[in-house]
């Protein structure tokens, strides 16, 4: 990063700035808008036409752009590889946000809380996810996430209900127990499940893959331990559901709403600008524009060491389904979670994201599925292709309305309240047997591989440059804030004051109405309590 050229011979600058952020990522945002609200001047620049960094949701034309600058570009500038896009002709690119790195937000985050202190939420419309799904048996049973799930499931023996009950109960405070988990801290949550809590390998998966979103039950118990109390824990504070997602992308409109905020507060922004040169000594960053710089505290940067140990596989696929029958009532999003050893073997879970018409991220009576797992290279793509199969057969079988099978009266068992239940092994064949008789329209189909990027090993620590590192692999955006304090804490020395602001209403709303946002949310209603959320309302447009 740093210039060959001298600083004796670097020409006055431009302009002059505390703080230059190259990169417009949602940590880079973040950071933006916190450091623009303590006070300092910000300028706040992306080499890309668009906002987001890795977090985009491009349409159709940036996303063509973007897979030849993939695989034709500087392989050390980007966290991405190995792009291979189809889409069919007649589309129209400008309906379409294809998200590149697809999160949920669970309701009770740090993110979310700051989004909510921060203000940003106004410039943000939010959706519920309260469908998730696990894959068993050729078929996508709903996970009984929540305690009236449990003891109304006709499915679960008694003796199963107590025992899933009775773990509840423990992992909502799991850390004030550290007398019955700390000796398999660093086992496999599977084994402290089955043997402290008597649990079946069914409600293991669910609870292991579903609920905590964890690619293997050999995770580590205090970290799966963690993950599942996520879920519990997130479930009825504004309503039915444990985790939402933002309209017309996830974490790309999160980053434009901390932009936003920034703008507001001041800060410059410059998109489709690159940073060409940055001298430490001087300070003095060079831009392609041609434009110099003076940068008197720190250099911000996305760009960092592409890391070999962490990578995930990704897929993208949009088809002519609404794919309705995997969403809640009123809901156009659902989780889908291929376990481990479901797919010819996969040794890591495959996660699935499906996003209905509903989210603005596709047209009326199409659906975006975004598959994702940790395993790398052929590997990991041949796991995802067997599980875009399984999903095509579940969504042809699921909503063909004339499927029909011969049941005779050994097929039916009877529940003990009288209910009839029709024989799972053979409803179970037939299913398997079931031929569909349309097959399902893919519109497009995006493979690639995502890695992190992490800090050289070569920065001291008074250097000027700062990097901002990508956050671990998962589906939700844990970890974010605390790499956002972070980065501000070495900007500002202390992270107390991290959105320490007392925004005036009048002010924020007339500086919102100048920039085009309407300034009106409801989850200041929700602030400081759990009632209920509107998430209907539109509080504002996408860009800056």
């Amino acid at each position: 990063m740093t210039s060959t050229d001298s600083a004796v011979s670097s020409p006055e600058a431009n302009e002059t700035v505390d703080i230059l952020i190259y990169g417009t990522g949602l940590i880079e945002s973040i950071v933006a808008a916190a450091l623009t609200w303590q006070g300092s001047n910000v300028l706040h620049i992306d080499r890309n036409p668009y906002y987001g960094g890795s977090w985009a949701a491009l349409n159709l034309d940036e996303l063509k752009t973007w897979t030849d600058g993939i695989n034709t570009g500087d392989a050390t500038k980007t966290p991405f590889s190995d792009a291979y896009l189809y889409i069919s002709r007649n589309l129209d690119a400008r309906k379409y946000a294809i998200d590149l790195n697809p999160h949920i937000l669970f309701t009770r985050s740090d993110l979310l809380d700051l989004l909510i202190r921060s203000r940003v939420s106004r410039y943000l419309e939010f959706k519920p996810v309260g469908s998730f799904h696990t894959f068993e048996q050729d078929s996508f049973e709903k996970v009984p996430g929540s305690k009236e799930d449990i003891f109304t499931s006709q499915t679960l023996t008694l003796l199963t209900k107590r025992s899933l009950m009775r773990f509840m109960k423990f992992v909502i405070e799991w850390e004030d127990n550290s007398e019955l988990w700390t000796p398999y801290k660093n086992e496999p949550v599977s084994k402290f499940l089955q043997e402290k809590f008597n649990l079946g390998v069914p409600q293991i998966v669910e609870l292991v893959h579903s609920i905590g979103l964890l690619p293997s039950p050999s995770a580590p118990t205090a970290q799966a331990l963690g993950r599942i109390k996520r879920y519990l824990t997130s479930m009825h504070i504004y309503g039915n559901f444990p985790a939402m997602y933002s309209m017309y992308g996830t974490g790309g409109e999160l980053a434009q709403g901390f932009c936003r905020s920034a703008a507001v507060g001041g800060a410059v922004y410059r998109l489709g600008t690159k940073l060409t040169s940055f001298d430490e000594a001087s300070g003095i960053a060079k831009l392609d524009s041609g434009e110099t710089v003076k940068v008197t505290e720190k250099l911000i940067t996305s760009e960092g060491v592409i890391s070999t140990e962490d990578e995930i596989t990704r897929m993208v696929a949009v088809v002519e389904k609404d794919c309705k029958e995997w969403f809640a009532e009123g809901e156009s999003a659902a989780v889908v979670v291929f376990p481990s050893d479901t797919l010819d073997g996969n040794k890591s879970a495959v996660q699935v994201l499906v996003m209905g018409s509903g989210t603005g991220q596709c047209p009326i009576d199409q659906a975006i599925w975004y598959l994702s797992t940790q395993e790398s290279g052929e590997r990991g793509r041949r796991d995802l292709y067997l599980a875009l199969e399984k999903l095509e057969e579940s969504i042809l079988r699921e909503s063909t309305e004339d499927f029909e099978f011969d049941v005779n009266d050994e097929d039916i068992a009877y529940l003990p309240n009288g209910m009839p239940m029709i024989s799972s092994v053979r409803l179970g064949e037939s299913l398997r047997n079931f031929t569909p008789k349309e097959s399902l329209k893919y519109l497009l189909k995006l493979t690639y591989s995502q890695k992190v990027t992490i800090a050289p090993s070569t920065v001291s620590q008074d250097s000027k440059i700062l990097y901002s590192p990508s956050p671990a692999i998962d589906l939700a955006f844990d970890g974010v804030v605390e790499m956002a304090k972070s980065l501000y804490e070495s900007v500002t020395g202390d992270s107390e004051d991290f959105f320490d602001v007392d925004f005036e209403d009048e002010e924020e709303d007339d500086d919102a109405t100048a920039t085009g946002v309407a300034a009106d949310t409801s989850f200041d209603d929700v602030a400081e309590n759990d009632s209920h959320m509107d998430f209907e309302e539109v509080a504002g447009e996408m860009t800056i």
